[in-house]
């Protein structure tokens, strides 16, 4: 049987629970695909399940949502990709790889126009930052929003994006430089909340009216306050839990503050079907292909020195997009 070099890890903790081993690659099976993998997409889910946060379905576990390659070799039964398809995908585990066999239905095809890196880079990303801005919430000309961790992989793309769609943008980031990133990538206004109360800011910039809607990826450093930023019937979408998970959290929380709505989505829920992920992806692909959105690619690392990559994004060390390079 064929072997190919893989990241997995067989406890939960640090970076430094890492491997790189060596791990077998049978041929694919009915409906898969075996691809050879030119880049791969660094997230903080790819954290949880290092950290026990999310809990892996096995150990030891190969972790990643995200990558892009071309396809070498074709399961039976596939009819839809044949060897040389250029491909990406946001949501099959098992992306820390060189090569791997994955189920046809989490591919889509890449268009001509989009690098294999640049689909690794915004996949995951983009079609979170799609279905927040269209789906989660309607964004549109009358929307004044706020989005924690503008600067970050999935805040760049929808400050874009956002601004695209007629929205008034607000952001906040954690350092001078990460404020004029995100200024120059859609935002409006910008928040240093390291040196600022940003609920207090938000406040100023809307005159005291509030945001439609709270895109919050932070979690534990910016809860309640996330709530105070919003008018009444005001949405809190908490898609992340970067500082760690929000305690104590109660439904008196939204009532006394103006009869609030909260969800708590996750990209894998809007593109569970076949339909909704092309749909999702096509629209960040058309996007990107209009150049009213650009990929930032900021740092790439070696495969191999995953654990300094995972250990420089959960220190707010990196910016945009962070790519693994096999």
């Amino acid at each position: 049987m064929a072997k190919t070099k893989a990241v997995s890890f067989s406890r939960n903790g640090g970076p430094e629970v890492f491997q790189y081993v060596d791990i077998d690659l049978p041929p694919p099976s009915q409906g898969q695909v075996q691809i050879r993998q030119e880049a791969i997409g660094l997230n903080f889910i790819d954290v949880y399940f290092r950290d026990g946060t999310y809990k892996a379905p096995h150990l030891p576990f190969v972790t990643g949502k995200e990558a892009a390659g071309v396809v070498t070799s074709v399961g039976p039964g596939v009819t839809d990709f044949v060897v040389g398809d250029r491909v990406a995908y946001a949501g099959a585990d098992g992306a820390y790889s060189i090569e791997r066999n994955i189920d046809t239905k989490h591919l889509v095809k890449v268009p001509g126009g989009i690098s294999l890196e640049t689909a690794a880079a915004m996949m995951l990303k983009g079609m979170t930052a799609e279905y927040l801005l269209n789906r989660t919430f309607n964004v549109g000309p009358e929307t004044v929003l706020l989005f924690h961790a503008a600067a970050g992989g999935v805040g760049l793309i929808a400050g874009q994006w956002a601004k695209a769609l007629g929205a008034t943008v607000i952001g906040t980031a954690g350092s001078a430089d990460k404020v004029q990133l995100a200024l120059e990538h859609g935002y409006d206004h910008m928040i240093n909340y390291k040196t600022e109360n940003f609920a207090e800011r938000v406040r100023e910039i809307t005159g005291g009216k509030g945001v439609d809607v709270v895109y919050d990826s932070i979690g534990r450093d910016t809860f309640p306050q996330s709530l105070d930023c919003l008018k009444p019937r005001g949405l809190f979408a908490s898609f992340g839990q970067s500082s760690g998970a929000i305690e104590n959290f109660t439904m008196a929380h939204l009532a006394q503050r103006g009869s609030l709505y909260a969800t708590r989505p996750t990209l894998f829920t809007y593109i569970a079907s076949r339909q909704e992920l092309t749909d999702c992806a096509n629209n960040l692909f058309d996007v990107v292909q209009s150049n009213k959105v650009r990929i930032n690619i900021n740092q790439t690392y070696p495969l191999r020195e995953v654990g300094r990559a995972h250990a420089d994004l959960e220190t707010r060390r990196t910016t945009g997009t962070t790519l693994l390079i096999p």
